[in-house]
């Protein structure tokens, strides 16, 4: 299901937990509402449609990537600063990010995954773990 986007920094703020396997249909809300986001949006954090777990859905070429519990393992590769719009926010911010990361995570049935990303793939889903720790932009 669609849902609406989150713009309250207060509720933005808020730290997310881990998901569980009884998170799943938070995963297809979130990849229902980057659809129909997708002309504005490569990717979202499950708090941006109010649910604070640590689930993301990122644009990754033409194919929607779920991570959930993601963890950065490396960061390798320079650092840069970009600029970044979010969703949840107006505007266009700096940022610092670096240019090539390692993530652990589960895909949608669970399963352990580590995936190598770089560049502006990288710097989605860095935007998009840092929505869970409360960080914007």
């Amino acid at each position: 299901m669609v849902k609406a986007i989150v713009t309250d920094p207060i509720i933005l703020k808020k730290r997310s937990t881990p998901a569980t396997e009884a998170d799943m249909q938070t995963v297809e809300d979130l990849k229902d509402t980057l659809k129909a986001n997708s002309e504005r949006c490569v990717g979202l954090a499950a708090n941006m449609i109010g649910v604070h777990k640590n689930i993301l859905a990122a644009y990754i070429g033409k194919d929607i990537l779920v991570m959930i519990n993601p963890v950065i393992t490396d960061r390798g590769g320079k650092t840069y600063e970009s600029e970044e719009g979010c969703l949840s926010l107006t505007g266009v911010r700096k940022a610092t990010r670096s240019s090539v990361i390692t993530v652990e995570y589960l895909d949608e049935k669970f399963r352990k995954k580590k995936r190598t990303l770089r560049n502006f793939e990288a710097c989605i889903i860095q935007h998009e773990i840092d929505h869970f720790n409360g960080i914007l932009i």
